[in-house]
């Protein structure tokens, strides 16, 4: 048993990860500190994104370790298709990616070679994943914290939720709510059959979604949010096939 604890998951219950990693070498590193942490269980490798993108059609992971520079499809563009992706560590020899790849809320980004240490570092940083945490879709309201204020507001009457910079807007028909909470938790908290991500920056209420045209999402006559390509696939065959 690792003498070594992170403060995302208990020794008794493991976050399940693959690694898609195209060099044997890299595979090994991190296949031996997925099994010396003991706090992670490896599902898979894969040596390229198209053959984990058909494992995750009908398999569920908490975590991927991903190296951008891959065959085929880059870890980027790999990021771009997952509509609704799990926490990622990416894990590459470039540095320069490392502005883009903040763009889809990644948890930490492993420059090669790093150490021990600098792994169980970045696993630490994996939020903690609590299923009762998780909003029920019978709960009618919820506090968000707004400063240092918590301000109670009824879960039906979000349209959309759209992230901004550091902070999130919760926008309901006659106001908008600013919360210190990113688009990434609202995702992992809310019924995601009533709140689904449509966009990098937006969650959207599907129950006040009155038609879809092209890709624009319209609430009312006034109100619409952009629906991203890599997301509207999934939004399609989902909801409206």
């Amino acid at each position: 048993m690792s003498i070594f604890k992170t403060n995302m998951v208990s020794n008794d219950k493991k976050m399940n990860c693959i690694i898609i990693e195209d060099q044997p070498p890299a595979q090994r590193i991190l296949k031996k500190y997925i099994n010396d942490i003991g706090t992670l269980t490896l599902k898979g490798t894969f040596s390229n994104a198209i053959e984990a993108t058909t494992f995750l059609k009908t398999e569920s992971v908490d975590l991927i370790f991903l190296d951008i520079h891959l065959p085929q499809i880059s870890g980027i563009d790999f990021l771009k298709m997952l509509p609704n992706p799990p926490h990622i560590i990416l894990t590459t020899a470039f540095s320069d990616y490392a502005l883009e790849s903040y763009e889809f809320s990644v948890v930490d980004y492993l420059l090669k070679p790093f150490s021990f240490q600098r792994f169980v570092k970045a696993i630490s940083k994996v939020p903690i994943q609590i299923a009762e945490n998780t909003i029920s879709s019978q709960r009618k309201d919820i506090f968000i914290k707004s400063g240092y204020e918590f301000i109670k507001i009824t879960i039906d009457d979000i349209l959309f939720i759209k992230s901004d910079a550091d902070y999130t807007e919760i926008i309901t028909k006659n106001k908008k709510h600013l919360s210190s909470e990113s688009l990434r938790y609202w995702q992992e908290h809310l019924d995601n059959e009533q709140f689904v991500r449509v966009h990098k920056s937006y969650i959207i209420n599907t129950q006040k979604i009155r038609k879809v045209i092209g890709n624009q999402l319209f609430i009312d006559k006034e109100m619409s949010v952009p629906m991203g390509r890599a997301y509207k696939e999934i939004f399609i065959n989902k909801f409206i096939r």
